[in-house]
């Protein structure tokens, strides 16, 4: 199974996500993140992902669980993601080819803009929760159904 990662750092109240520009997910706000490479931990992968996506340094973060993204008629884009809430960041966020950072209230999360599954977990991970969940997604990206694992 595909290894991933997902980073919400968290400043002054508001979390910062990226508009993915290209690829698989691209229009979509979300975390900055991404798949581990052969002998990379979860931690290592995720702060290698943030500095690559959107240019800031992660000196403190926390992993908060774990989600399995499933695609029935797509298993090539399976993956059990592993979810980080950073409470210090190095830097300022900045643009890349790939992703466009931008920064958030809790209560002004762009849900109309992210995947299906982030309304049924993410607020709960920014206030301090865990997750520990199982999304399966349609081959048009579409929330057919989830559970609690």
């Amino acid at each position: 199974m595909k290894q991933t990662t997902l980073c919400y750092p968290i400043k002054d109240g508001k979390v910062l996500l990226a508009m993915k520009k290209r690829g698989f997910g691209a229009g979509k706000w979300n975390g900055a993140g991404g798949k581990l490479k052969s002998g990379e931990n979860p931690l290592d992968a995720c702060q290698r992902e943030v500095k690559e996506e959107i240019g800031i340094g992660l000196p403190e973060v926390e992993e908060r669980g774990i989600i399995e993204f499933r695609f029935p008629e797509r298993p090539e884009w399976d993956q059990d993601c592993h979810i980080f809430v950073a409470t210090a960041i190095s830097g300022e966020p900045s643009e890349t080819e790939e992703m466009k950072p931008g920064w958030f209230s809790f209560d002004g999360l762009p849900y109309a803009d992210m995947w299906d599954d982030d309304p049924h977990w993410l607020l709960g991970v920014l206030r301090g929760g865990r997750v520990n969940m199982r999304f399966y997604f349609d081959a048009t990206s579409n929330l057919l159904r989830f559970e609690n694992l």
